[in-house]
C-alpha cells in the first residue's frame, strides 16, 4: 500500500501521521490494504482553485477526489492497477471551520472528510435517496472501526 501525502499549508504540521493511519485503517477494512492514494492538505485558496476549474464551482470547500477509476468518456483508460484509487484535495482551513461550527474536534472532522473522500474514489456518490444512505452507512463504519487510529 502507498498513501502519498504531500502539504503545501503550514497549519498542516503533524496532520501526516493521523491522516496516514486513518486511510490504512480505511483501506484495510475496505478490504483494499495494497491500494494506492495520494493527499494533498492544503489551503482555501488552493482548493478554490481545484474547485472552479474541475466543476465551475467558484467557492473553498472542504475535500475533493479525483478517482482513477473514473471515466469522463468510455475511451477513457482505467489505471494501470485497480488498486490505484486516486487524489484526495482537503483544505484544512475549511475543515477545522467546519469542525468549529459543529462543535466537533478538527481531528474527528478531518477524519470524516478522509472517509467521505476515500468513498468518492471507490465510486460511491450521495446524489439521490438510496446512493446517499449507502454512502452514508458506509462512511459511518469506517469512522466507528477506524475511531482511535
Amino acid at each position: 500500500m502507498a498513501i502519498f501525502i504531500r502539504s503545501d499549508y503550514a497549519g498542516a504540521r503533524g496532520q501526516e501521521t493521523a491522516v496516514k493511519r486513518f486511510l490504512q485503517c480505511g483501506l484495510r477494512k475496505l478490504r483494499m490494504p495494497d491500494a494506492d492514494v495520494s493527499v494533498v492538505l492544503t489551503t482555501d485558496a488552493a482548493i478554490r482553485k481545484l474547485n472552479r476549474f474541475h466543476r465551475g464551482i467558484d467557492r473553498a470547500t472542504d475535500v475533493l477526489s479525483f478517482g482513477m477509476r473514473e471515466r469522463r468518456r468510455r475511451t477513457d483508460p482505467l489505471p494501470p492497477h485497480p488498486e490505484v484509487l486516486g487524489d484526495l484535495v482537503i483544505s484544512l482551513p475549511t475543515v477545522r471551520r467546519q469542525a468549529k461550527d459543529l462543535g466537533r474536534p478538527f481531528q474527528a472532522e478531518l477524519k470524516m472528510m478522509l472517509a467521505h473522500g476515500l468513498l468518492h474514489l471507490l465510486g460511491y456518490v450521495h446524489t439521490g435517496r438510496v446512493p446517499s444512505l449507502r454512502m452514508e452507512t458506509l462512511q459511518t463504519a469506517l469512522l466507528a472501526a477506524c475511531e482511535g487510529k
